[in-house]
């Protein structure tokens, strides 16, 4: 009886167990789950294979390891066991479908398969479960793309005393679905001429064939064709593929029967690419889409310097042209490269980082990332208000090697770090604009190969450094500037408020993340900093001794109210956004349940994604959507008004901007009456004009 019983509970973990899944995904139109092919219990040291099933509702698809002319593939990463291993990940066999534009795409529909082997150690503890897990990320288009992500689990049956092992059989796999161990059973010709791969064999009579390039290793630009000829043993087929590099050709040859598929890799090495090593280099993006993704990059640059987060900054530049009037146009030349070189230091060092953070498998964004972030608006806004009051005139900051020369000095009188200095700063204060072009340009970016990251960035900075590096470079500008005098300080002074302004935006974004408690011990550091900078402004006539038991006394004083002013604003709970009226419109706050409600209504939706922290966002949301005669239509027409506030971190949000390409806010997205009615996306810079015609549609 206590066998039988043993038995029937080793019985029902062979049913049950392979099947339990953690379904956690967020994208719109997949579930994903996990199973698994090993005995119950299991061996210790003997391979098993887990499957990764994405199950796509219907109109949806996700894309094999190369994607064809767009789109991302999945990319899983394991969390196994200590000692356990998992093999690289090998996709199932795909499909072609055909796009609007002459664009061919590889992928599926229904169902996508993703395997490993997992291979668990010799020795393993008796009468025991363990978990595998694994971190899933997607891409699922229907009309729009949405990322999609999810947490999946299983857990499996260690070793036991137990009568013989009971195997549990994938029925969820169709036969045929992954490409054969060997190769051909028919012999396939690979050769190469003038960036052409040609890839011919017999045809085999009431067959057809499908090549799918594997670019892990090498470019296409364009499509596969198929040329048929007559041989000695019937119709020979020729497929040509338009294959750049020097690495070699690597396919997977599908071979279709009516409905049964058969693949073998051909070409390179038969070696499985997984998912999570494939760069999305493969993704083999045409050299007109990166060139007009760079030039929309340089444009949103150069929109950059008229946005309202940069003009504090772009006013001290001004200053200091008017105070390099009188140098020689080399030395100033050389500044205006200084000041570019602040700019594309930091806009290369924030791709490098983006860089690292994908590496890592973090969702990133644009200025989200920094200005989501307290800690991020509380350094910023320390270094905004030293600066200020630095122009003030309230204290100076001395170089090494010339305790005379000042910043603002060093900057106009030779010192090129401070014209470098003024170009990471501006950049500093850019991050969470997102100009026209930019939005989109960046967007396309994230989702590229780490060269083409670091390309669209080094495009924007040339494109926000342009207009001061062609200033600087020609001397005929220097006859509508004013003569350098004692005018200048008034000036300088002057400047430090524009910076005292850009203080109080940060300080109100501070609130909205973390409260007025946040709020006021921020105000509370800034006192003190501003107390320490005073000190310091009165340290030059003094003797060495009591400069240094000053600068101690100051050090202490900062050592000891940092930290605990610091902790008091990063344990403040974040704000979250609340419905009701603001400032007249009564937004409803978004979700993409909320929304899916009112769409499957018919219900007209106006979406607003804003933060606190984009100026503008708020420019938007002043002088073109919160105006009496946008709340009026509204009204007439009973539009509902979301509000999608990232202010603070917000997953449904990012994945919200992902589907439309974008990777920062503004954006605002009209959804007309009627069920299934496609969104209508406006432009980052909004007008009254613009709002109250998409809302008139």
């Amino acid at each position: 009886m206590k066998g039988m019983k043993r038995f029937l509970c080793l019985v029902l973990a062979g049913c049950f167990l392979p099947h339990m899944a953690l379904f956690a995904g967020t994208g719109e139109g997949v579930k994903a789950w996990i199973a698994t092919d090993a005995t119950v219990p299991i061996q210790a040291g003997k391979p098993f294979t887990a499957t990764v099933v994405l199950d796509l509702q219907p109109g949806f698809h996700t894309y094999w390891q190369y994607p064809g002319d767009s789109g991302l593939p999945p990319k899983v990463t394991w969390n196994l066991p200590e000692g356990w291993t998992a093999s690289p990940i090998e996709f199932a066999i795909p499909h072609q479908f055909s796009e609007p534009g002459d664009m061919i795409v590889y992928g599926y529909e229904k169902q996508q398969l993703l395997r490993a082997v997992i291979t668990p150690p010799n020795e393993l503890p008796k009468n025991q479960t363990f978990e595998i897990k694994a971190s899933l990320t997607w891409l699922a288009c229907k009309e729009l793309c949405v990322p999609g992500s999810a947490h999946v689990k299983l857990r499996v049956l260690g070793p036991t005393d137990g009568p013989a092992s009971i195997s549990w059989r994938q029925a969820i796999v169709p036969k045929g679905a992954w490409p054969e161990s060997g190769k051909p059973p028919f012999p396939v010709s690979v050769s190469g001429k003038n960036g052409t791969k040609l890839v011919s064999f017999t045809r085999q009579p009431g067959i057809t064939y499908e090549l799918y390039p594997d670019l892990a290793e090498g470019t296409m630009a364009g499509h596969v064709t198929q040329i048929a000829s007559q041989g000695q043993k019937g119709p020979v087929i020729v497929l040509s593929i338009p294959w750049d590099g020097s690495a070699a050709f690597k396919g997977l040859l599908v071979e279709k029967a009516g409905s049964a598929r058969k693949g073998w890799w051909i070409g390179g090495e038969s070696k499985i690419v997984a998912s999570g090593q494939l760069s999305t280099q493969s993704s083999g993006v045409a050299l007109g889409v990166l060139m007009a993704a760079l030039f929309s990059g340089f444009l949103g640059g150069l929109i950059l310097n008229l946005m309202p987060c940069v003009l504090p900054v772009i006013s001290l530049k001004i200053f200091n042209f008017i105070a390099q009037a009188g140098e020689s146009p080399s030395r100033i030349f050389r500044h205006g490269l200084a000041f570019a070189a602040g700019i594309f230091t930091w806009f290369l060092g924030l791709g490098v980082l983006i860089i690292a953070l994908k590496a890592g498998g973090s969702q990133v964004t644009w200025g989200a990332f920094q200005f989501q972030s307290p800690y991020f608006v509380v350094g910023l806004s320390a270094l905004v208000f030293l600066f200020a009051m630095n122009l003030f005139g309230l204290f100076e900051i001395t170089l090494p090697g010339n305790a005379a020369t000042s910043l603002d000095q060093a900057a106009s009188r030779g010192g090129y770090f401070g014209s470098f200095f003024q170009g990471v700063f501006a950049t500093l204060l850019a991050t969470p604009c997102t100009a026209p072009f930019l939005g989109s340009a960046l967007g396309f970016a994230f989702g590229q190969s780490p060269s083409v990251i670091l390309a669209m960035f080094a495009s924007v900075a040339l494109g926000m450094s342009s207009p001061y590096v062609l200033l600087s470079a020609r001397p005929g500008w220097r006859k509508w500037i004013p003569k350098p005098g004692l005018w200048m300080e008034r000036l300088r002074q002057f400047m430090g408020f524009p910076l005292l302004a850009t203080n109080i935006w940060l300080l109100w974004v501070l609130q909205n993340q973390r409260g007025s408690g946040a709020l006021l011990a921020l105000l509370a550091l800034l006192l003190i900093l501003g107390f320490c900078a005073w000190v310091y402004g009165s340290l030059p006539g003094a003797s060495p001794r009591v400069r240094t038991v000053v600068l101690i006394l100051l050090a202490g004083l900062l050592a000891i109210s940092s930290p605990l002013l610091l902790k008091k604003i990063l344990e403040s709970a974040p704000i979250s956004p609340s419905s009701g009226s603001r400032e007249g419109i009564d937004w409803v706050p978004y979700s993409p349940e909320a929304l899916e409600s009112l769409r499957s209504q018919g219900k007209p939706v106006f979406l607003d994604f804003t933060a606190s922290w984009c100026l503008t966002c708020q420019f938007n949301e002043k002088m073109a959507i919160n105006l009496p005669s946008v709340r009026s239509l509204l009204r007439e027409k009973g539009i509902t008004a979301m509000k999608g506030d990232w202010t603070n971190s917000d997953p449904a949000i990012t994945a919200a901007l992902k589907s439309f390409g974008r990777v920062g806010v503004p954006l605002a997205v009209f959804y007309p009456a009627g069920k299934g009615s496609s969104p209508v996306v406006l432009p980052e810079l909004l007008t009254e004009k613009i709002v109250l015609e998409t809302l008139g549609k």
